[in-house]
C-alpha cells in the first residue's frame, strides 16, 4: 500500500456578538403577540362598573339557588361486597360443581369412542418402541463441501463485507452511540437543565454534520443550518454555495461527492469526547474532539481531475493525466476516510448580548482530514484512490508521518499534506 496522504486546515476564531445595550426595551414591537403575552391584563368597562355596583351594593343570593337541597350522596355497600344469590324463596343458592364435571366427562367418553382405531393404533405403537434396544446418539452429517473459493484479499485489508479490517475502529462504537454526552451541570447563568439542553443541540449537530447519510451522499445539511446562529450559518451557507480552497464546506462537515466517492456502508465508526465549562460573563463554552472513519469504495468519476486541476505531476493537482479504470472482475479494494474535528460551540448569555436563544455559535474549529487528498475546494472530501487507479501520489508533503486514529497528536491552524502511518 503507498503512503496516504492528510491535509490540516484550521479556522480562526469567531468574533463575539454585539453586547446588548442598557436599555431592556430596545427592539420590543408592541404587536399583538406582546400585549396578548402579557402578565397582567386591563379589566373590561362593564367589569369595573359591576365592581363600583357590588361595592356599594352586594348582590343578593337568587330564591332558586338558595333553596335548592343538594343531591342525596349516595349508599355505598358495606367494604364494597355484592349481595349473595338467594332463589325466589330467600333460601341462599348454592353452587352445583356436579354438572359441569358430567358435562365433561360425557364428552370425553363420546370422543373416545369416535376415535377408538386411533387410541388403539397409539397404544400398540408405544409397545414396539419399548421394545427397541436403546441406541446412541446421533452423529452430525459431514459438512457440504464449499461452493465458493476463499476471499483472496489479504489479512486486514478492508472489503465491502469487512470495510473495518484492518483498523482500530472495528472495535469503536458506530454513529450516535459514539457521542456520549458528560454529566450536565448549571454553569453561571444557565442551569443543569439549560446546559443539559445545550449539550444534546450540539450532539444532533454533530450527528447531522458528520453522520447523518444524506449529508454523506452529498445532500445539503438543511437541518444542521436551522441549529445554527445566524453569523455560522452565513458562513456554511457561503462554503456550501461557493467554495474555495480557502473556505471549504469540509472543515465544518462530511460530505462525499458521489461521482468520485460511494460509502459502502452507512455505518461511521467514531469516537472522541465532549466536555464543557463557564467563560464568565461570555457563557458556557463546549469542546467536542471527535475521530470518524468511513468506509467508500470509488465512484465512477473516481481519479478523473475536476476542470481546472492540475493533471501533471507535483502541485496540487496530483496523479498522473490518465488515470486507470478498473475492470469488471477487478473489484477495487475498499478505502476509509479518517476526520478528526475539533470544534469549539459558545452559548452567550442572552442578557448580555445579542444573540438567538437556543442557537449553535461556533467559536473556532480545526478539520484533519486522513487519507485525502491534499487538493481541496470542491466543497467535498476527496478520497484518496490513487492505488486502485494507478494514479501517482507525487503532490508534496510538508509534514511528517502521522497516525491518524491517535487521539493526542496536536491540532493547530497550519496547513499541508502529511503521510499517514496507516488507514
Amino acid at each position: 500500500m503507498s503512503a496516504a496522504v492528510c491535509i490540516l486546515s484550521g479556522v480562526p476564531i469567531a468574533d463575539d456578538p454585539a453586547p446588548r445595550p442598557d436599555d431592556p426595551f430596545e427592539g420590543v414591537v408592541l404587536d399583538e403577540d406582546f400585549v396578548r403575552s402579557a402578565a397582567v391584563k386591563e379589566q373590561s368597562g362593564r367589569a369595573r362598573m359591576l365592581a363600583a355596583k357590588w361595592k356599594q351594593q352586594p348582590p343578593q343570593p337568587e330564591p332558586w339557588r338558595a333553596s335548592a337541597d343538594p343531591a342525596p350522596a349516595p349508599a355505598r355497600r358495606r367494604f364494597g361486597r355484592r349481595p349473595k344469590p338467594v332463589d325466589p324463596w330467600g333460601r341462599r343458592r348454592r353452587r352445583n360443581w356436579q354438572t359441569p364435571l358430567f358435562v365433561v366427562l360425557a364428552a370425553a367418553v363420546t370422543l373416545a369412542a369416535l376415535n377408538v382405531d386411533r387410541l388403539n393404533g397409539w397404544y400398540h405403537r408405544g409397545q414396539e418402541s419399548s421394545a427397541l434396544p436403546a441406541t446412541g446418539p446421533a452423529t452430525a452429517p459431514a459438512p457440504a463441501p464449499a461452493t465458493t473459493a476463499p476471499p483472496t484479499a489479504e489479512p486486514g485489508t478492508p472489503t465491502v463485507e469487512h470495510p473495518w479490517a484492518g483498523s482500530p475502529a472495528d472495535a469503536w462504537k458506530a454513529g450516535a452511540d459514539a457521542l456520549v454526552l458528560p454529566e450536565a451541570k448549571g454553569q453561571g447563568v444557565f442551569d443543569k437543565e439549560e446546559v443539559a439542553d445545550m449539550l444534546d443541540s450540539v450532539r444532533q449537530y454533530l450527528v447531522l454534520t458528520n453522520l447523518d447519510p444524506k449529508t454523506l451522499h452529498g445532500e445539503t445539511p438543511a437541518a444542521a443550518l436551522a441549529m445554527m446562529d445566524r453569523t455560522s450559518r452565513a458562513d456554511l451557507e457561503k462554503a456550501l454555495a461557493h467554495p474555495t480552497a480557502d473556505a471549504d464546506a469540509t472543515t465544518w462537515l462530511s460530505r462525499f461527492d458521489p461521482r468520485r466517492a460511494v460509502p459502502v456502508t452507512d455505518v461511521v465508526k467514531a469516537r472522541g469526547t465532549m466536555t464543557f465549562e463557564g467563560d464568565g460573563d461570555r457563557g458556557l463554552l463546549v469542546h467536542t474532539d471527535y475521530i470518524f472513519v468511513y468506509a467508500l469504495r470509488p465512484g465512477p468519476d473516481a481519479g478523473v481531475p475536476r476542470p481546472g486541476q492540475s493533471t501533471g505531476g507535483g502541485g496540487n493537482g496530483g496523479g498522473t493525466a490518465k488515470p486507470v479504470a478498473l475492470t469488471a472482475d477487478a473489484a477495487p479494494r475498499v478505502e476509509r476516510e479518517i476526520v478528526r474535528r475539533q470544534q469549539d460551540f459558545r452559548f452567550y448569555d442572552p442578557a448580555r448580548y445579542k444573540v438567538q436563544r437556543g442557537k449553535l455559535f461556533l467559536d473556532k474549529w480545526y478539520a484533519y482530514l486522513g487519507n485525502n487528498v491534499c487538493t481541496t475546494g470542491s466543497g467535498y472530501l476527496e478520497t484518496d484512490f490513487s492505488v486502485d487507479f494507478g494514479l501517482g501520489t507525487d503532490e508534496p508533503r510538508t509534514g511528517k508521518t502521522v497516525d491518524p486514529y491517535d487521539p493526542n497528536q496536536k491540532l493547530d491552524d497550519r496547513e499541508g499534506c502529511d503521510t499517514l502511518s496507516r488507514s
